[in-house]
């Protein structure tokens, strides 16, 4: 099994839709996957949990899956998508000056791939 931390900087939809792709898609081929929501990508966090929005289903099955790690505290505050986070339950990351650490997870075992 290999484990991979998906760090998601993009905020467009069609980028964070194939996170959530190959996030499930690693997981049905038996490897661990981490979605860490980072940078612009956190605006989206209030818009997934919208029915009329194209990528509510995968973000419901994603989190289901226990696929979403997370999303940076620090961007989460300046973008004014922290209550929205928290809403969802989604745990706020802020190990590196209150960012999450792409080292901590590469020392973990972790492959980084970044969207």
């Amino acid at each position: 099994m290999k484990k991979f931390a998906l760090f998601v900087f993009n905020g467009d939809p069609m980028c964070f839709i194939h996170v959530l792709l190959n996030a499930l898609d690693m997981k049905a081929k038996g490897h661990e996957a981490k979605i860490i929501l980072e940078g612009a990508s956190v605006k989206l966090i209030p818009e997934l949990v919208q029915p009329g929005n194209p990528l509510h289903g995968l973000w419901k099955m994603n989190l289901a899956a226990h696929l979403v790690e997370g999303v940076c505290k620090g961007c989460s505050t300046k973008l004014g998508t922290i209550e929205a986070a928290k809403e969802q339950g989604l745990a706020l990351l802020d190990d590196m000056s209150g960012h999450p650490s792409i080292a901590a997870y590469r020392d973990k075992g972790y492959e980084i791939i970044t969207f």
